[in-house]
């Protein structure tokens, strides 16, 4: 398929699939059901457009699990995503998107995000321009070498087929992003992250953007298997609650999805998806030296090569 036909409608169908697939395997999983929210802007509103909120709440396995897919246009490129293409500036947009959170219960189980999104230009008597953006990253509470290697070398092996140069290239960027930089501090064990995509062509950067999405399972799912039945206690819930207080601080004042998603008019309530339902802060806590929670901080949240 040539970039002169380029249809949206494909995205459009690998997305919704893909949080299909996503949330069919999370419910199987843990024995619960997605709670699905179909939404649509109101007539007036600046963005147009719908969605599927789905969200799993007082799971087994999972405390919060959401996926929400959403699909909205409007009438002119917010000036954030023409700056380096002045050409469309002004012309109609569409934007969409899977996004996904999921908070487990376990300690042990570590918390996961995973995007995949295109936007699109339609400029006036023109075929339309698209760029997509997206990854996954990891959020342990307890670290353990052999998920980290696992969760890379999936990302790694998702990428490769689309050039080597790929996999670094897009982990020291998610290792870049996914930063609590008011703390010095990762957010995680990282994963890849891109943005403003579209250097293979508009098709094979879709095909990219598939194939991550479709590694998400296999990269996650194994480490939730593995780790799910770790017996654990009030000291390590008590660490996953201070943790997950990390999370909140990065999504409220660093990603700028939620920045984005606020400004533009969005959904409240599908964009605050990604937060845990319990979460605590504690003034300057420090951890023993040589202790697993102590670990996380010096061995886990520093950016490193996992593969």
């Amino acid at each position: 398929m040539s970039n002169h036909s380029f249809d949206t409608a494909q995205v459009r169908q690998y997305l919704t699939g893909l949080q299909d697939r996503i949330t069919q395997a999370v419910a199987d999983l843990d024995g619960g059901t997605f709670v699905s929210d179909s939404w649509e802007k109101p007539s007036g509103e600046r963005l147009q457009g719908q969605g599927i909120t789905r969200i799993l709440e007082g799971g087994t396995t999972f405390e919060r699990a959401g996926c929400g897919f959403s699909h909205v246009r409007g009438p002119q490129l917010p000036p954030s995503a023409t700056q380096h293409r002045p050409e469309l500036a002004g012309a109609p947009f569409e934007a969409m998107g899977v996004s996904l959170v999921f908070h487990p219960r376990n300690p042990y189980v570590p918390t996961v995000h995973m995007n995949v999104r295109m936007i699109a230009a339609h400029p006036q008597g023109q075929a339309p321009v698209a760029w997509f953006g997206g990854g996954m990253d990891l959020t342990p509470y307890y670290g353990f070498d052999e998920d980290a290697v696992h969760f890379h070398q999936t990302c790694k092996q998702a990428l490769e087929p689309f050039g080597p140069e790929l996999y670094p290239r897009f982990k020291t960027w998610c290792d870049d992003y996914f930063c609590n930089k008011h703390r010095q501090e990762q957010r995680g064990i990282g994963g890849v992250f891109f943005d403003d995509f579209s250097e293979l062509g508009m098709q094979r950067s879709f095909e990219m953007l598939q194939s991550v999405g479709d590694a998400f399972l296999p990269a996650y799912l194994p480490i939730v298997h593995k780790r799910e039945d770790t017996e654990w206690g009030e000291r390590e819930r008590e660490f996953q609650l201070y943790r997950r207080g990390r999370y909140v601080e990065f999504n409220l004042v660093w990603d700028r999805g939620t920045h984005f998603g606020l400004q533009s008019g969005g959904r409240a309530e599908s964009i605050l998806l990604s937060m845990p339902p319990l979460v605590s802060w504690s003034y300057q806590r420090e951890d023993a030296p040589g202790t697993p929670e102590a670990r996380l901080i010096s061995h886990f949240l520093v950016p490193k090569d996992w593969v």
